[in-house]
């Protein structure tokens, strides 16, 4: 089967849900999935689930596990590019057939990685494997090269009226 480029974007709540209920499709059909989360870090609901029901993901989580505000710092950036190269390793491997690198976009507009690592990425992988891209502020380029791309739009959001992200809904 190829493998084609996602990009999922914008504004609105679901990108990481919408890549998430990839897993569990792929997952369905039998597929090697891992998954690369950059800038998160910890233990969050999807990925106790992930991990208790879904043996055929891989998990790394390359990040503090917190909003980066202005510059990087040295640790951020260290995680980003330990989690870069094993994004990368992955796809290399043949082991994998749904790789998503899951706030990849916000990676590079904290200045964590760049637009080119991620097209030379593309460029890279292997016929078969399927990548995916999410995160707010996709560059041009890379919206440029996928295959499909998504936008989430905000319409409206309760996060603005002081509502806290709740547990099994947004965390």
């Amino acid at each position: 089967m190829k493998g084609y480029v996602q990009v999922y974007t914008g504004n609105g709540k679901g990108k990481t849900t919408a890549a998430l209920g990839l897993i569990v499709r792929a997952c369905g059909a039998g597929l090697k999935v891992y998954l690369c989360q950059f800038i998160k870090g910890g233990i969050c609901s999807e990925l106790k689930t992930l991990k208790k029901r879904f043996c055929d993901v891989t998990i790394h989580q390359c990040g503090r596990g917190c909003f980066i505000k202005g510059k990087p710092s040295r640790d951020d950036l260290k995680l980003a590019k330990k989690g870069f190269a094993k994004l990368r390793s992955a796809i290399l491997s043949g082991k994998y057939d749904l790789v998503i690198a899951d706030e990849a976009n916000c990676a590079i507009s904290c200045g964590l990685l760049t637009a080119s690592e991620l097209l030379k990425l593309i460029d890279e992988k292997p016929p078969h494997v399927e990548l995916v891209f999410t995160g707010r502020s996709a560059p041009a380029e890379l919206i440029a090269r996928a295959d499909l791309v998504t936008e989430m739009k905000e319409v409206k959001h309760y996060f603005n009226n002081g509502i806290k992200a709740r547990p099994g809904i947004e965390s």
